[in-house]
């Protein structure tokens, strides 16, 4: 078989993105500086400051202890009780928020010319394969049409731009979205479970034409054994992804970050010093990660990483509210699946009731 054809398909979606740069979160909102700061001694010299170094002591000394005490204690409420419960009964929609979340952003995406993360652009009018390619994951996604397989395009589609433009790796959240629907499938609302009902059906007009959605009953079947899985790879996903935001961005590039204290001007919102907000900021965000990765407080972790982002949008009001659908998506599944079987809070028995460790595959 002749691979011209598809090998030119693929350089005609790729190669727009050839003379992209790698680029961080902070690049939504702020330029480029012309030098860098060393990040050891930026973190040495905001706590050489005698109240930058109080100030962080005794948010580690309270924070520890607070950990400390819940781990000692850990005492039972009847209000988190039933939350947890109320939360794991809603486990079969995590399907629909994963594709609400990774099918918007991509339909705007497609339209808007930009690919996964809004920093690796192109022209949709010179482009109009690449465009088209995103539209149309982005809208199968959202109608829950033949989910595993678009899936499969997805994670496709994402790995050639990432092996094009490092810069990709901004919107690494897509990888654990897209590998959990790869595992659950479109699960309900969805076309996919509409039309496999209907086929299934015996005497149905469309079961005798449509022998095709009868392939979902089988893989559901097959992934089923993965399930359990699920709370793991979008914890860790998002874990992985709030780690990077902390160390690799903040911490590691502080110059970016104070550019971003500056513009917006927070100091005058919680009055310390500008390198204390960006050490703070990347630690807060490192540890969350750190918490979530190993399955440690999850449900607090992804409340908090929801409060991040909301908070972020209303501060940063030229922030791309796209750019964050998906992560949004994501900590709103964690918070609803809770840890799951492989964690820190089911190995120290803080797993409820209503916990299940399997997410249903909504049929």
């Amino acid at each position: 078989m002749d691979r011209r054809p598809l090998a030119a398909a693929v350089a005609a979606l790729c190669l727009p993105l050839l003379a992209r740069p790698a680029l961080a979160h902070v690049d939504y909102v702020t330029d480029p500086v012309g030098g860098t700061v060393d990040a050891v001694a930026f973190v040495r010299e905001v706590l050489s400051d005698p109240t930058n170094a109080a100030l962080f002591a005794g948010a580690t000394v309270v924070s520890v202890a607070a950990l400390g005490t819940y781990l000692r204690y850990r005492p039972t409420v009847p209000d988190l009780a039933v939350l947890r419960e109320t939360l794991a009964s809603y486990d079969d929609l995590v399907p629909w928020m994963l594709r609400l979340s990774l099918g918007l952003p991509l339909v705007g995406a497609g339209f808007q010319g930009y690919l996964f993360a809004p920093t690796v652009s192109f022209d949709p009018a010179a482009n109009p394969l690449l465009r088209l390619a995103l539209i149309a994951v982005g809208f199968f996604t959202l109608f829950g049409l033949a989910t595993r397989f678009v899936t499969l395009g997805g994670l496709a589609l994402y790995a050639l731009a990432l092996a094009v433009d490092p810069g990709v790796v901004l919107a690494m959240e897509y990888v654990p979205g897209f590998l959990a629907l790869l595992i659950v499938g479109g699960g309900r609302p969805s076309a996919d479970d509409i039309l496999q009902r209907v086929a299934a059906t015996d005497g149905t007009l469309y079961g005798r034409v449509d022998r095709v959605h009868l392939l979902k009953g089988w893989l559901d079947e097959r992934t089923a054994p993965y399930r359990s899985a699920v709370p793991a790879i979008l914890r860790v996903g998002m874990g992985v992804t709030f780690v990077y935001l902390g160390v690799i961005q903040k911490l590691a590039d502080p110059a970016r970050s104070l550019q971003v204290v500056e513009k917006y001007d927070l100091t005058a919102v919680i009055p310390v010093d500008p390198g204390m907000w960006v050490l703070g900021a990347g630690l807060l965000e490192a540890v969350v990660g750190l918490f979530l990765i190993a399955g440690l407080l999850t449900r607090f972790g992804a409340a908090v990483a929801f409060l991040l982002f909301t908070t972020t949008l209303f501060g940063l009001p030229d922030d791309p509210v796209l750019a964050h659908v998906t992560l949004f998506g994501m900590a709103s599944a964690v918070f609803t699946l809770g840890a799951g079987p492989l964690s820190l809070d089911r190995w120290l028995g803080d797993a409820p009731a209503g916990d299940r460790d399997v997410v249903p595959a909504g049929d």
